[in-house]
């Protein structure tokens, strides 16, 4: 069962936001959810934001590949795959997704969109938002994505269930990495 996004998490009672940009807050498919990882931030924000290594400590990411160069910034871009399983609506396939970064302030926050699109399924457009807060006993991760599209909107529930496990996964691997990581 998903839990709505108000009550998944209680610190956010308003909408978080990057630098005034955020996720769709006219989308029908949403999902927030966060963590405290006991590592330093910037063990967790180099792990989010080298957009090649990706795929080293998180399995459903297949490929990622920067289409530009340098460090993680406003407009860079990425493209990225990540297999969706077949649900009672859609066929099991690959998304390639590529990805724009809207807004981004170091070891703060960072928001990216594009759609998502595989055979058989599209989203016309994710945006997630993640933001990045120390906290007593490490750092407080918090992410929020929402989906638009016609296809994904046809059947709410499921797909708002695959985008609670994609983000709950990607939380977890975060996590695990980054506490595993030395403590300099």
């Amino acid at each position: 069962m998903t839990v709505p996004p108000a009550q998944a998490d209680g610190h956010h009672s308003s909408p978080s936001a990057c630098h005034g940009e955020g996720v769709d807050s006219t989308a029908l498919i949403r999902y927030e959810t966060d963590v405290v990882i006991d590592a330093p931030l910037n063990t967790i924000w180099n792990l989010q934001t080298d957009v090649e290594r990706w795929p080293t400590w998180q399995p459903p990411v297949t490929t990622a590949e920067r289409l530009d160069s340098g460090r993680l910034r406003k407009g860079s871009q990425f493209h990225w795959t990540t297999p969706a399983p077949a649900t009672p609506t859609t066929p099991a396939t690959t998304l390639n997704i590529t990805s724009t970064v809207r807004q981004l302030q170091r070891h703060n926050c960072i928001v990216w969109s594009g759609p998502a699109i595989g055979e058989g399924l599209r989203i016309d457009e994710g945006v997630h938002l993640w933001t990045f807060k120390k906290v007593k006993n490490g750092v407080r991760v918090h992410t929020e994505e929402t989906w638009t599209g016609a296809q994904v909107e046809a059947d709410i529930p499921t797909a708002t269930a695959a985008l609670g496990a994609g983000l709950e996964a990607w939380l977890r691997d975060l996590k695990t990495t980054a506490e595993a990581h030395p403590h300099n």
